[in-house]
């Protein structure tokens, strides 16, 4: 048993590290935090600050009144929507902008007050296409490394929820739509944590037998069949989780017949997915194309995005990447158009959700606390400040007397309990500062820009800060 005198002069040598520790250049010495409390006590109110932040949340502490007293929900272009939908607690907005873009126009053709189509239709089928283009990158990158860059960025997000309209229109193209009521919402689709981590289980299960397969050196044939073998598995557990999708259908809707009276009939039509498609929408895509603000990259140059796509015989995503103020007159130019914009952004900075505000001064909390938070854009991409956390849809306009958009209204996915009734208004500085791409009808561009998006398109690396702040759509 150790003496008193001993435990003494044991603890003593214990302490010695940490001592030399705490004196290596770079450490935080005691000196320094004096220094830290001398600055701190310099500050005005410093315990009314103190006692406001630790009581209260920093956004209530932080928020500029000023900002919802000049707020108003007046626009002077805004086109026809239908009822906003809620993705609830999924990540499939960039889905639900594609429909926000699609519904009105079937609406339109059919004559009917309202009309949904059915996100887990097209969710099924992505999840598919996302687990068998996965796979395929697992062949690929059967050589490399546990360790490398763009390996372990597939293992870490092998088939997630996020997308992009050409994702969308992908989908549709291959699988065709159908209306909601054919194959409605589950409680996977709209909870998919628990599905995508299943999902996620079983395609990491399949790369480490891909490594093992291509080490006993079997041939590329030979793993592509062990692929299939997983697909099945995966298409089991996507008709667990959102039911079998049809192959056909019979959809059934009332119209007002052509009399005096206007009267309702009652019209029952047989479609497949595809025919549907085909009848109501395949004529009215336009062709979209991408734009992206990322001046962290050189404008004017077109980037493809490696592996950014959901079907394997689709290609990459390219981004024409320009200023802001282009993204914004080309959006201005397609609402005028009658055209929705589907765009995608960082939703998570700078909203209010009680009235439905991205504004950039929403909250002041560097008069708050003193502190200087302020980044350039291309510093925010760089070091994974922002990313396109959402996509949603522009469909209005507040230009004032000016002629130049101050305001923007938006259509949301997240119902129609937050914002004005599922619409918000997004003020012009903060499309400056968190939008990062905008769908635009590429008959809209001007001949210089147009020749820009023409160019051989720079490929950028899955793993590069570009392309990560570009693919995380949710």
């Amino acid at each position: 048993m150790l003496s008193r005198l001993s435990l003494l002069v044991c603890a003593a040598l214990c302490l010695v590290p940490a001592l030399t520790r705490s004196a290596e250049p770079g450490s935080i010495s005691p000196d320094l935090l004096n220094r830290f409390e001398q600055e701190l006590i310099k500050h005005d109110d410093l315990s009314r600050t103190i006692n406001a932040a630790t009581n209260v949340d920093f956004k209530a502490l932080s928020l500029n009144r000023e900002v919802i007293a000049g707020h108003d929900n007046q626009f002077n272009f805004k086109l026809e929507t239908a009822k906003v939908p809620d993705q609830k607690s999924s990540g499939r907005c960039w889905m639900f902008a594609g429909t926000n873009v699609v519904t009105p126009k079937i609406i339109s053709r059919l004559k009917l007050p309202e009309f949904k189509l059915s996100q887990a239709y097209l969710s099924f089928w992505d999840k598919l296409e996302k687990a068998n283009f996965f796979l395929e990158k697992m062949i690929e990158y059967r050589d490399r490394p546990i360790d490398d860059r763009s390996f372990q960025t597939w293992v870490a997000d092998p088939a997630g929820d996020g997308g992009w309209w050409p994702y969308f229109e992908g989908l549709m193209r291959k699988y065709g739509v159908v209306p909601a009521s054919v194959m409605p919402e589950t409680e996977q689709s709209v909870k998919t944590d628990r599905m995508n981590g299943l999902l996620y289980a079983l395609l990491r299960k399949a790369t480490g037998e891909i490594r093992r397969l291509h080490a006993d050196r079997k041939s590329v044939e030979k793993l592509r069949e062990y692929k299939e073998t997983v697909l099945a598995d995966v298409y089991r557990l996507l008709v667990y989780s959102y039911g079998r999708p049809p192959k056909d259908f019979t959809f059934r809707w009332q119209k007002e017949a052509e009399d005096s009276a206007k009267t309702k009939i009652l019209v029952e039509k047989d479609y497949t997915p595809m025919s549907f498609f085909e009848e109501y929408y395949a004529n009215e895509i336009p062709q979209y194309i991408s734009l992206g603000n990322v001046p962290s990259k050189e404008y004017g140059r077109p980037y493809r995005l490696k592996g950014s796509r959901n079907i394997s015989e689709v290609g990459d995503v390219v981004v024409l990447n320009l200023p802001v103020e282009k993204l914004k007159h080309y959006a201005n130019k397609a609402i005028r158009d009658s055209q929705m914009v589907w765009f995608a952004c960082d939703v998570g900075k700078d909203n209010y959700n009680d009235s439905g505000i991205f504004a950039v001064d929403m909250y002041d909390y560097n008069g708050a606390f003193g502190i200087d938070f302020g980044m350039t854009k291309a510093e925010k991409i760089n070091f994974h400040e922002i990313s396109p956390t959402h996509a949603m849809t522009l469909v209005g306009l507040d230009t004032a007397a000016t002629g130049v958009p101050r305001k923007w209204q938006v259509e949301n996915s997240w119902g129609t309990t937050r914002g004005k009734d599922g619409f918000w208004t997004m003020y012009d500085g903060w499309f400056d500062e968190y939008v990062l791409v905008v769908m635009v009808d590429k008959n809209l561009l001007e001949p210089d820009d147009l020749a820009l998006w023409e160019k051989p398109p720079v490929e950028v690396e899955d793993w590069e800060p570009f392309f990560r702040a570009l693919q995380s759509l949710r």
